[in-house]
């Protein structure tokens, strides 16, 4: 039987995920019943004629947020359809997603993803309606629709039958099969063996596994330390 996860995204820009969702491996999940998303327009649930969906945030301050109700009248919805959803909000105020996380969620059957847009949404929806804040890294975009894309597609890739060869999600970056899950992946090369005089490493031309592996695992933990002290001195 098909494990399908059915996604519900609440957004402002629904056009945004139409490519997204017909494209590469995210596609061909979706046509082989794998992946089943419906991306509803949170201006639905507010009032005619304008539909409007913000307002000037109390206290002062630049820019507008996000109102309560069509918001929660969105996710109320949402959850009628998907009830064993987690309901979760795409946030700069979240803990970071990172690849355990994506493992962790790579298992759910029905997720809800709230795409914030503004100055953010009213605090009373997080409080009401929001099962977990996920953030995508330490800095802003103009709202929660790419981050969904990437949380999506992280997560997808991991579930069974939608990459081919599922030994590749498994000796990659921040897996458990390279160190303690924290190091990146060593050096990829391909044909031709040589490219404006550099050689592809003789190692991975010899066809000796033994070899061929202690070598990617000295390079994949010599590329984390070089991150690590990277980001140590930024």
């Amino acid at each position: 039987m098909i494990a399908v996860w059915n996604v519900e995204i609440l957004t402002i820009f629904p056009d945004i995920f139409h490519s997204f969702l017909q494209t590469s491996l995210v596609g061909k999940a979706v046509d082989k019943g794998l992946l089943s998303v419906r991306t509803t327009n949170i201006r639905d649930f507010s009032a005619p004629p304008h539909h409007k969906v913000d307002d000037a945030p109390y206290g002062g301050g630049a820019g507008m947020v996000m109102m309560v109700e069509p918001l929660m009248k969105a996710i109320e919805s949402a959850r009628t359809r998907l009830p064993n959803a987690k309901t979760i909000l795409l946030s700069p105020g979240g803990p970071r997603f990172t690849q355990r996380t994506a493992v962790e969620m790579s298992g759910a059957s029905e997720t809800i993803f709230v795409c914030g847009r503004y100055e953010g949404i009213d605090q009373r929806v997080i409080d009401l309606g929001i099962d977990e804040e996920l953030s995508i890294g330490d800095f802003v975009v103009m709202g929660g629709e790419v981050p969904a894309m990437m949380v999506i597609e992280a997560c997808l890739r991991l579930r069974p039958d939608v990459i081919h060869n599922s030994d590749s999600v498994l000796f990659e970056s921040f897996s458990t099969a390279l160190g303690d899950g924290t190091w990146v992946e060593a050096p990829q090369y391909t044909r031709p063996e040589v490219f404006q005089e550099r050689r592809v490493p003789e190692v991975l031309l010899s066809g000796n596994h033994k070899a061929i592996l202690e070598w990617r695992t000295a390079e994949s933990r010599n590329k984390t330390q070089a991150l690590n002290a990277r980001k140590t001195s930024s």
